[in-house]
C-alpha cells in the first residue's frame, strides 16, 4: 500500500485577505484566497431569499439572495420536506417560542419527484436556501432548499427524519453504535449523516459537535423571525476550517499561521474535532513573509502561468475558455531515447501527475480536454488512462476520466462549484511602465534614504521595516558598512530589512513594525 504523503497547511493572514496553501511533500497542491473584508457568496452559505420569478418551462425559479446576479433553484433542489421549511419561515414571529414552533411542525409526506415548482413557490415568497455552486461568469449561484450543516464527523440535516451512516464504515457493530448514539442526542425534526471520520470516536466528541451544529442552525432563527428580509443567515466555516474538516488526519505534519487570533481559532477547532492533533498547530514568527519561508510564492508564480514547466524540459500549455479547458502536453527539449514510444509514455505519465495537481490547484471544473503525445501502443494508452485515474484519486471534487480517443485526446469532467483560480503571473514593471527603461541603480539608495529621512524626521517613526526585492535587499545590505547599518546610525532608528519575492527589482516600501504600509 502506498505511503500517505506528508501534508502541511500554510496560512498567510493580512488585513485584506487570508491565503491558504496546502502542501504535499513540500509541493503546492491546493491554493485558496478569501477576502477578510466584506462577504463573498460561497458554497455552504445559507440565505433567506425572495423568489423573483417562476420559470415553469424549466421547472425552476430565480431567487434574490442579495447578489447582483439572481440565484437559480430547480424543483428537484427543493428537498423532500420543503413544506416544513416553508411553514417555519411563514409562522416565525419575534414573540413566538421558536424552538416549540420548530419541533411542533409535521414533516408530512416527502415531495414527489415529478411535481411542479409553481405548486410550491410563488413570486415574492421568502425561502431558506443554501449555495451549492458559486456564481460563475454571467451565471448566479445555484441553490438548494435542503439545508445541511457539515461537521468533521456529522452532517446535520434540519427538518429530516433519518440518520444514515457512511458506507465506508464496514463494521456492523460500529454502524449500530454510531446510529444509536446520534439518534439519542438529536432533538425532534433533525436528521443526520454520520461521516467516515466518526468511526471509533467517543460519545463526548460526537455530542459536542452535534450540539455546536444545532446551535449554529438555531442561531439563525431570530433573523428569520425578525426581518423577513433577504440576507445571509449564516456562513459555513472559513476555507481554513473547511480544509481541516475534510482532510485533517495523521498525515498532517504541521499547520503554520502568521496571525495569533487565527492561530487560536484553529487550535480551538482542532481540539474539538481531533484533540490529539492540536500540537501540530504553530504560530509563525519568522522575519521573512511566511509564504516566502515555505517557498509557496515561488511555486505559485511557477504554477499559474499559461506554460507550466515540468521535469527534463517537458511542459504543459493550459488554455481556459468559457466552455472548456484545454491542456497540451509537450516533450520540449527532453533528450529523446532511442525508443520514441517509451519516451512518449514517460512524458505522458509525468504530464498526468502535473495535470492532476493543476486541476486541484486552479480548481478547474467542467470539461478538460488533454492532448497527450501520440502513442501507438494500445497497452500504453490503457496504462495511461489507469495512471491518470490513480493521480486524481485524492481529488475531493467529483470527476470522471475517459479513455484516450484514437487521436490521443483524453476527456476529463470535474465538478465545477466555483470559478477557477486564476493568478496573472506576468507583471508590468512598476518603474518602467512597460517602456523597458528604469531609474539608474546608482541613485536608488538616495531615493530610499530620502523616504527614510521623511518618515523618521517628519513623521517621527523610530522603528521601521524596509521591504524590498531580494536583489535590492542584497545591494543595500552588502558589506560590514552597508547602507542599512549607516542609516540606522544616522537616523537613530530601528530599521529592519525584509526581502520579498513579491517585490519587483527596484520596488520598495516602508512599513510599521505591525506591517502597515506607510505612504
Amino acid at each position: 500500500m502506498e505511503e500517505a504523503k506528508v501534508k502541511d497547511l500554510i496560512i498567510d493572514v493580512s488585513n485584506s485577505e487570508v491565503k491558504i496553501a496546502l502542501m504535499e511533500d513540500h509541493r503546492l497542491i491546493e491554493y485558496n484566497c478569501e477576502s477578510s473584508q466584506g462577504h463573498n457568496f460561497s458554497v455552504g452559505d445559507v440565505y433567506l431569499g425572495k423568489v423573483k420569478k417562476i420559470l415553469p418551462s424549466l421547472n425552476a425559479a430565480f431567487v434574490d439572495i442579495g447578489d447582483s446576479k439572481e440565484a437559480f433553484i430547480h424543483y428537484l433542489d427543493l428537498g423532500l420536506f420543503f413544506s416544513a421549511f416553508d411553514t417555519f419561515v411563514k409562522e416565525s414571529k419575534p414573540n413566538k417560542n421558536l424552538r416549540s414552533l420548530y419541533s411542533g411542525i409535521k414533516l408530512g409526506k416527502p415531495m414527489e419527484k415529478e411535481g411542479r415548482i409553481e405548486d410550491h413557490l410563488k413570486q415574492g415568497q421568502m425561502i431558506i436556501a443554501q449555495i451549492v455552486k458559486e456564481p460563475i461568469s454571467t451565471k448566479g449561484s445555484r441553490l438548494t432548499a435542503e439545508i445541511s450543516l457539515a461537521g468533521r464527523n456529522i452532517v446535520l440535516l434540519p427538518f429530516a427524519d433519518k440518520v444514515s451512516v457512511s458506507q465506508k464504515i464496514s463494521s456492523r457493530e460500529e454502524k449500530r453504535r454510531l446510529e444509536t448514539l446520534v439518534k439519542s442526542i438529536l432533538p425532534r425534526n433533525y436528521g443526520a449523516i454520520i461521516r467516515t471520520a466518526a468511526e471509533g470516536k467517543n460519545a463526548s466528541v460526537l455530542v459536542g459537535e452535534t450540539k455546536s451544529l444545532i446551535e449554529k442552525w438555531e442561531s439563525s432563527w431570530k433573523k428569520i423571525a425578525k426581518d423577513k428580509k433577504t440576507g445571509l443567515l449564516f456562513t459555513e466555516y472559513s476555507k481554513t476550517t473547511t480544509v481541516l474538516r475534510d482532510l485533517l488526519n495523521d498525515s498532517f505534519a504541521g499547520i503554520y499561521v502568521n496571525d495569533e487570533k487565527t492561530y487560536e481559532e484553529i487550535r480551538n477547532y482542532i481540539s474539538l474535532i481531533l484533540p490529539e492533533q492540536e500540537k501540530i498547530v504553530h504560530l509563525y514568527q519568522g522575519n521573512e513573509p511566511i509564504f516566502n519561508h515555505f517557498e509557496v510564492t515561488r511555486q505559485i508564480k511557477s504554477s499559474f502561468g499559461k506554460v507550466v514547466p515540468m521535469k527534463a524540459g517537458t511542459y504543459l500549455v493550459i488554455e481556459t475558455t468559457e466552455a472548456l479547458n484545454v491542456v497540451d502536453v509537450n516533450s520540449g527539449i527532453r533528450a529523446k531515447t532511442t525508443n520514441q514510444e517509451e519516451n512518449a509514455f514517460e512524458v505522458n505519465k509525468l504530464a498526468a501527475e502535473e495535470i492532476a495537481r493543476q486541476l486541484r490547484l486552479r480548481d478547474m471544473g467542467g470539461i478538460i480536454v488533454v492532448d497527450f503525445i501520440d502513442m501507438d501502443s494500445g497497452e500504453h494508452r490503457k496504462a495511461l488512462h489507469k495512471y491518470m485515474k490513480e493521480c486524481m484519486s485524492t481529488d475531493r471534487a467529483k470527476h470522471n476520466v475517459l479513455p484516450l480517443t484514437k487521436f490521443g485526446l483524453m476527456q476529463i469532467t470535474r465538478q465545477r462549484i466555483r470559478p477557477a483560480t486564476q493568478i496573472d503571473t506576468a507583471e508590468q514593471c512598476p518603474h518602467c511602465r512597460g517602456t523597458g527603461k528604469i531609474t539608474s541603480t546608482v541613485v536608488i539608495d538616495e531615493q530610499v534614504e530620502r523616504k527614510l529621512a521623511y518618515f523618521t524626521k517628519e513623521k517621527g517613526h523610530k522603528a521601521l521595516k524596509l521591504r524590498t526585492s531580494p536583489i535590492l535587499g542584497a545591494y543595500l545590505s552588502r558589506g560590514w558598512s552597508s547602507y542599512i547599518s549607516k542609516w540606522r546610525q544616522k537616523y537613530k532608528c530601528k530599521l529592519k530589512l525584509v526581502e520579498s519575492t513579491d517585490n519587483n527589482v527596484l520596488q520598495y516600501e516602508f512599513l510599521t513594525p505591525k506591517g502597515e504600509v506607510l505612504e
